[in-house]
């Protein structure tokens, strides 16, 4: 089941109708549909917003495991990926976010390992959403908008910020990169 086949499910089940929650997280009805039919690929900020008025985990949308244990991921290990955009009204995405939890239950972070599309720079959309972000770049340069300020960040650079100001992060130099990221979202 993709992302949006998830909220769809998640949000019938609990009964939420698709005005309900557009009113509710301030996202257009039309924009939740296409999300939900995989016509929209939506960024992190929306997500955080659903998951908020559905009182779930932003990682619900993400997977459909849970161990109370820890959890161990190794490298090389195949890992679901989810694309994103970090567009306004994206139809192509330009985040891969491979979740490194995604069976974790009960988590507050959720961590990720995002391979950033070169061509993610153009028709930035800035996001906000409760909680905070951290980054560390892997590989290749990034540029991270946040509130009036740009920073570009090489390999082994990393920022720490508040996701309730405004912010956008995508490749820098024409190529692509890649980071962990680690977002928290209060629940």
């Amino acid at each position: 089941m993709n992302v949006g086949q998830r909220i769809k499910a998640l949000r019938e089940e609990r009964k939420i109708s698709l005005d309900d929650l557009s009113e509710r997280t301030g996202l257009k009805e039309k924009d939740i549909s296409r999300i939900e039919e995989g016509a929209l690929i939506p960024g992190l900020a929306p997500l955080v917003k659903i998951s908020r008025v559905m009182g779930l985990r932003l990682g619900t949308f993400l997977d459909d495991c849970e161990n109370i244990g820890p959890v161990v991921t190794r490298a090389g290990s195949r890992t679901v990926a989810t694309r994103f955009s970090g567009r306004d009204r994206a139809e192509e995405a330009d985040l891969t976010f491979r979740s490194l939890a995604h069976n974790k239950a009960g988590r507050h972070m959720e961590p990720f390992m995002i391979d950033i599309e070169p061509a993610s720079s153009r028709h930035v959309k800035l996001s906000s959403h409760e909680g905070e972000e951290f980054l560390f770049v892997m590989g290749g340069k990034v540029e991270v908008q946040y509130g009036k300020d740009t920073t570009v960040l090489e390999e082994g650079d990393s920022i720490y910020y508040d996701s309730a100001v405004p912010h956008h992060v995508h490749s820098a130099g024409g190529e692509g990169a890649k980071i962990l990221a680690v977002v928290y979202t209060p629940f």
